[in-house]
């Protein structure tokens, strides 16, 4: 069996990028499993560093930094998808990395976001891909009213347009400063639905019950678990999250989040390639939470139970101050 192939037990230390909200509740959760915990954020009052056992107050792609966390770590994740691929493809070169850079990078871009979601034979809003003032010369009747988004580091609504006619499209896009963006297509829509999934391997995967997400100015707001649609749908959108997963040989814990149209069909908006707001319920509601999921897989463990048989409404949790330490401890990290 090679060192990759086996499991990594406690008390090693697993390495995280990013320290914010979901890089603490990473660190509860490791802790409370029994690993030690190195975080690497720039942020001297990184949340995360109220629990770590080390934290590297360095850039994302400090070198020294991204040396330390490859000797003193057996395995390392990230926190969110806008750190650096490049870091985590030189760590990969090193120790265990999970999610992969290459995953990370997909997830980092629209663009390149909906053409694995595509080349997965899963459907999206139908979309235009601006990469150069050129490409907005075009014909956009199919893509209006639509919203025009920037390709990188747009998320809860930031650097987003929305826009009914070619011009005001042309113009958002000037405004925007000509970076690359998508043109997506508005839909009829029902609601939005989230799966979150966790994925060692092809043989070992599982997916939470998905969730049914409601926004304020963006931003996620409400979660309600279960989803409130026909029990059909949400397998569906399970499957849809385990096969894209699959597509992109993902390990770790992805976040899926679908548009459900009037028909009932199924639209992919986006991934997240970590844990995910609308799967804070499962830290209460769930055998096995998608933090401990998250250690389990970068861990090579089999992932935990992921099934609640209780319906649970959980209102946005933004406070990096939360107090999970209590909740987390009252579980055992290797339940089944």
């Amino acid at each position: 069996m090679s060192a990759a192939s086996q499991p990594v037990l406690p008390p090693s230390m697993l390495g995280i990028l990013g320290g914010g909200q979901l890089g603490r509740m990473f660190t509860v959760a490791a802790k409370t499993m029994g690993y030690h915990v190195t975080v690497l954020d720039p942020d001297p009052n990184a949340p995360a560093a109220d629990f770590a056992d080390v934290h590297l107050c360095r850039a994302y792609d400090d070198p020294e930094a991204l040396r330390l966390l490859a000797d003193s770590c057996a395995a390392v994740t990230t926190e969110f998808e806008n750190v650096n691929a490049d870091s985590m493809r030189w760590l990969a070169g090193r120790t265990r990395v999970s999610p992969s850079g290459d995953c990370v990078a997909i997830a980092q871009d629209r663009i390149q976001e909906k053409a694995w979601i595509n080349r997965a034979g899963l459907a999206t809003a139908p979309y235009l891909a601006i990469e150069s003032v050129e490409d907005i010369q075009c014909d956009l009747a199919p893509y209006l009213p639509g919203i025009l988004k920037t390709a990188r580091l747009g998320y809860d609504g930031k650097g987003q347009v929305r826009v009914r006619t070619a011009d005001e499209a042309r113009a958002a896009y000037a405004n925007l400063g000509g970076q690359a963006c998508v043109l997506e297509k508005m839909l009829p829509l029902k609601l939005e639905v989230s799966a979150i999934v966790t994925r060692v391997s092809p043989a070992l995967k599982t997916c939470f019950p998905v969730a049914e997400n409601q926004h304020a100015d963006g931003i996620l707001d409400v979660s309600i678990v279960p989803a409130r649609v026909a029990p059909e749908l949400a397998e569906r959108a399970q499957a849809m999250a385990l096969r894209l997963a699959d597509e992109l040989d993902y390990v770790g814990v992805l976040a899926v989040e679908c548009f459900v149209l009037e028909d009932d069909s199924l639209v992919v908006n986006e991934i997240a390639p970590r844990p995910h707001n609308s799967g804070h319920y499962t830290l209460d509601a769930c055998m096995t939470d998608q933090f401990q999921q998250q250690v389990r897989a970068m861990c090579g463990l089999v992932p935990g139970v992921a099934g609640t048989g209780n319906s649970r409404k959980t209102e946005r949790s933004s406070c990096p101050s939360l107090p999970l330490a209590s909740c987390a401890a009252a579980r055992s990290g290797y339940g089944p």
